[in-house]
């Protein structure tokens, strides 16, 4: 019996080791898949506000002396943050801050669009420009959602492979951080509203 107890004991320390290296990778994964899965969720909230974009362009496009500088604008942000994409499973600090950059280009576009409609009596009496200012404005609320929901999954993922002594096996499986969906530089200070109505 002696002579088997070093073997027994290496056999145990290595189902131990084994054990738990799977029970962290599988964890690890799951996380990760969840978190990819909710920046599934952004991207698709911001497909929807695009999509109901050329919605509210077609709309604005019907009153003959709307400005077509604000139109063009829209246009333009919409193709850039319809261009600029992001792989889930790997999100750099740049591809975040270039996506985030497009998607605020858009709805800076979209605001001044929206000011500008005030002016045109014609196209706020419109029931398609009414819901269709609804359902932005919605998107939005979607879009922000998203953006949390995304950033509480990224953090279970993030603790687990960062606490000790998981942090030991994650370079080994290749797991790395995930970033966070961060607001764009400025946006902590409230917005001038101007209402000019000359």
């Amino acid at each position: 019996m002696k002579k088997w107890l070093p073997w027994i004991i290496v056999a145990v320390v290595v189902i131990g080791i084994y054990s738990w290296a799977k029970g962290f990778n599988n964890t690890a994964v799951g996380l990760k898949e969840t978190a990819t899965k909710t920046w599934g969720d952004v991207e698709s909230s911001y497909q929807r506000r695009n999509d109901l974009i050329g919605n509210l362009v077609k709309t604005v496009q019907g009153a003959a002396d709307f400005e077509k500088n604000t139109l063009t604008a829209v246009i333009e942000a919409r193709a850039k943050a319809t261009a600029t994409t992001i792989d889930p499973t790997n999100i750099t600090p740049d591809q975040l801050a270039e996506f985030n950059q497009a998607q605020s280009g858009l709805s800076s576009a979209l605001s001044r669009l929206l000011v500008t409609v005030e002016r045109y009596p014609d196209i706020k009496a419109n029931q398609n420009f009414l819901e269709l200012q609804s359902q932005l404005e919605g998107t939005e609320n979607r879009i922000n959602v998203a953006r949390d929901r995304f950033n509480g999954a990224v953090e279970p993922y993030n603790k687990h492979i960062k606490t000790f002594p998981n942090s030991l096996l994650a370079g080994l499986f290749n797991f790395s951080e995930l970033n966070y969906f961060r607001a764009e530089a400025g946006s902590e200070k409230a917005p001038d509203v101007n209402f000019d109505f000359k």
